[in-house]
């Protein structure tokens, strides 16, 4: 399977549970252990074999842009959500003439990991579009940093995903990264819109697949998970 050279990276989003890291910057440029936290995500695309990013912007638009120029890899286009903050899908779809044809990895920026497989590399072997509308990378609830609450998905044998439902908890979160179709959102609604529903509706007809993080996932939503990854990363080195 082709692997994926295009990446989306969602970087619009206000930030309100990171202040007040995030008042005078995007949720992106907060850092971790020294380097901004969309850094941490293009770095890791980058060696997976990511070329050209198509990046969100809403909050503080200009900083975020200015600090993406003296980026060289991967080349970075933007796309302007100054007017309209249009969530996941939304961004997806608006974003879609700068994504080309093949398949795309669609990246939040507050997931930093430290891996001790290829988790990126396992996504892409995974990825099958003939079979799978989506591919989550996921990582085990228990261990993970900044990560509150039940879980969101079942396993099956062979990478299908079930969404936890009424179950009081699922052992699987998603650690924010996928791979999809660039048009996977185009039949979405005008304006915001969550994937989520999208892929419920891929779940539900067999075309939702993952596989898991080998490695300890830090999900960088607010200033304690932000310091707990830190003294994480510090430990690893």
């Amino acid at each position: 399977m082709t692997a994926p050279t295009t990446a989306m990276v969602l970087a619009a989003g206000l930030g309100t549970r990171m202040r007040p890291l995030t008042n005078d910057r995007p949720k992106a440029l907060v850092e971790v252990g020294g380097k901004a936290l969309i850094d941490h995500v293009l770095d890791r695309l980058a060696e997976a074999g990511v070329t050209d990013a198509v990046v969100n912007v809403h909050w503080f638009a200009d900083r975020l842009e200015s600090h993406l120029a003296a980026r060289t890899r991967p080349t970075i286009r933007i796309s302007d959500e100054r007017a309209e903050l249009l969530e996941t899908g939304g961004g997806l779809k608006k974003a879609r003439p700068l994504l080309g044809d093949g398949a795309v990895f669609v990246a939040n920026i507050d997931s930093v990991w430290i891996d001790r497989g290829d988790a990126l590399g396992d996504l892409i072997r995974l990825w099958n579009p003939e079979r799978m509308d989506a591919a989550l990378l996921l990582a085990r609830r228990e261990g993970s940093i900044g990560f509150e609450g039940g879980g969101d998905f079942f396993l099956g044998d062979d990478g299908a995903l079930t969404f936890r439902g009424e179950a009081a908890s699922a052992p699987y979160a998603y650690m924010g990264v996928h791979i999809t179709r660039p048009d996977y959102a185009d039949h979405g609604p005008d304006g915001p819109f969550s994937l989520s529903p999208l892929w419920r509706a891929s779940a539900a007809e067999g075309r939702l697949f993952g596989c898991v993080l080998d490695g300890d996932w830090m999900h960088v939503g607010d200033p304690q998970a932000r310091d707990e990854a830190e003294a994480r990363l510090k430990a690893e080195t």
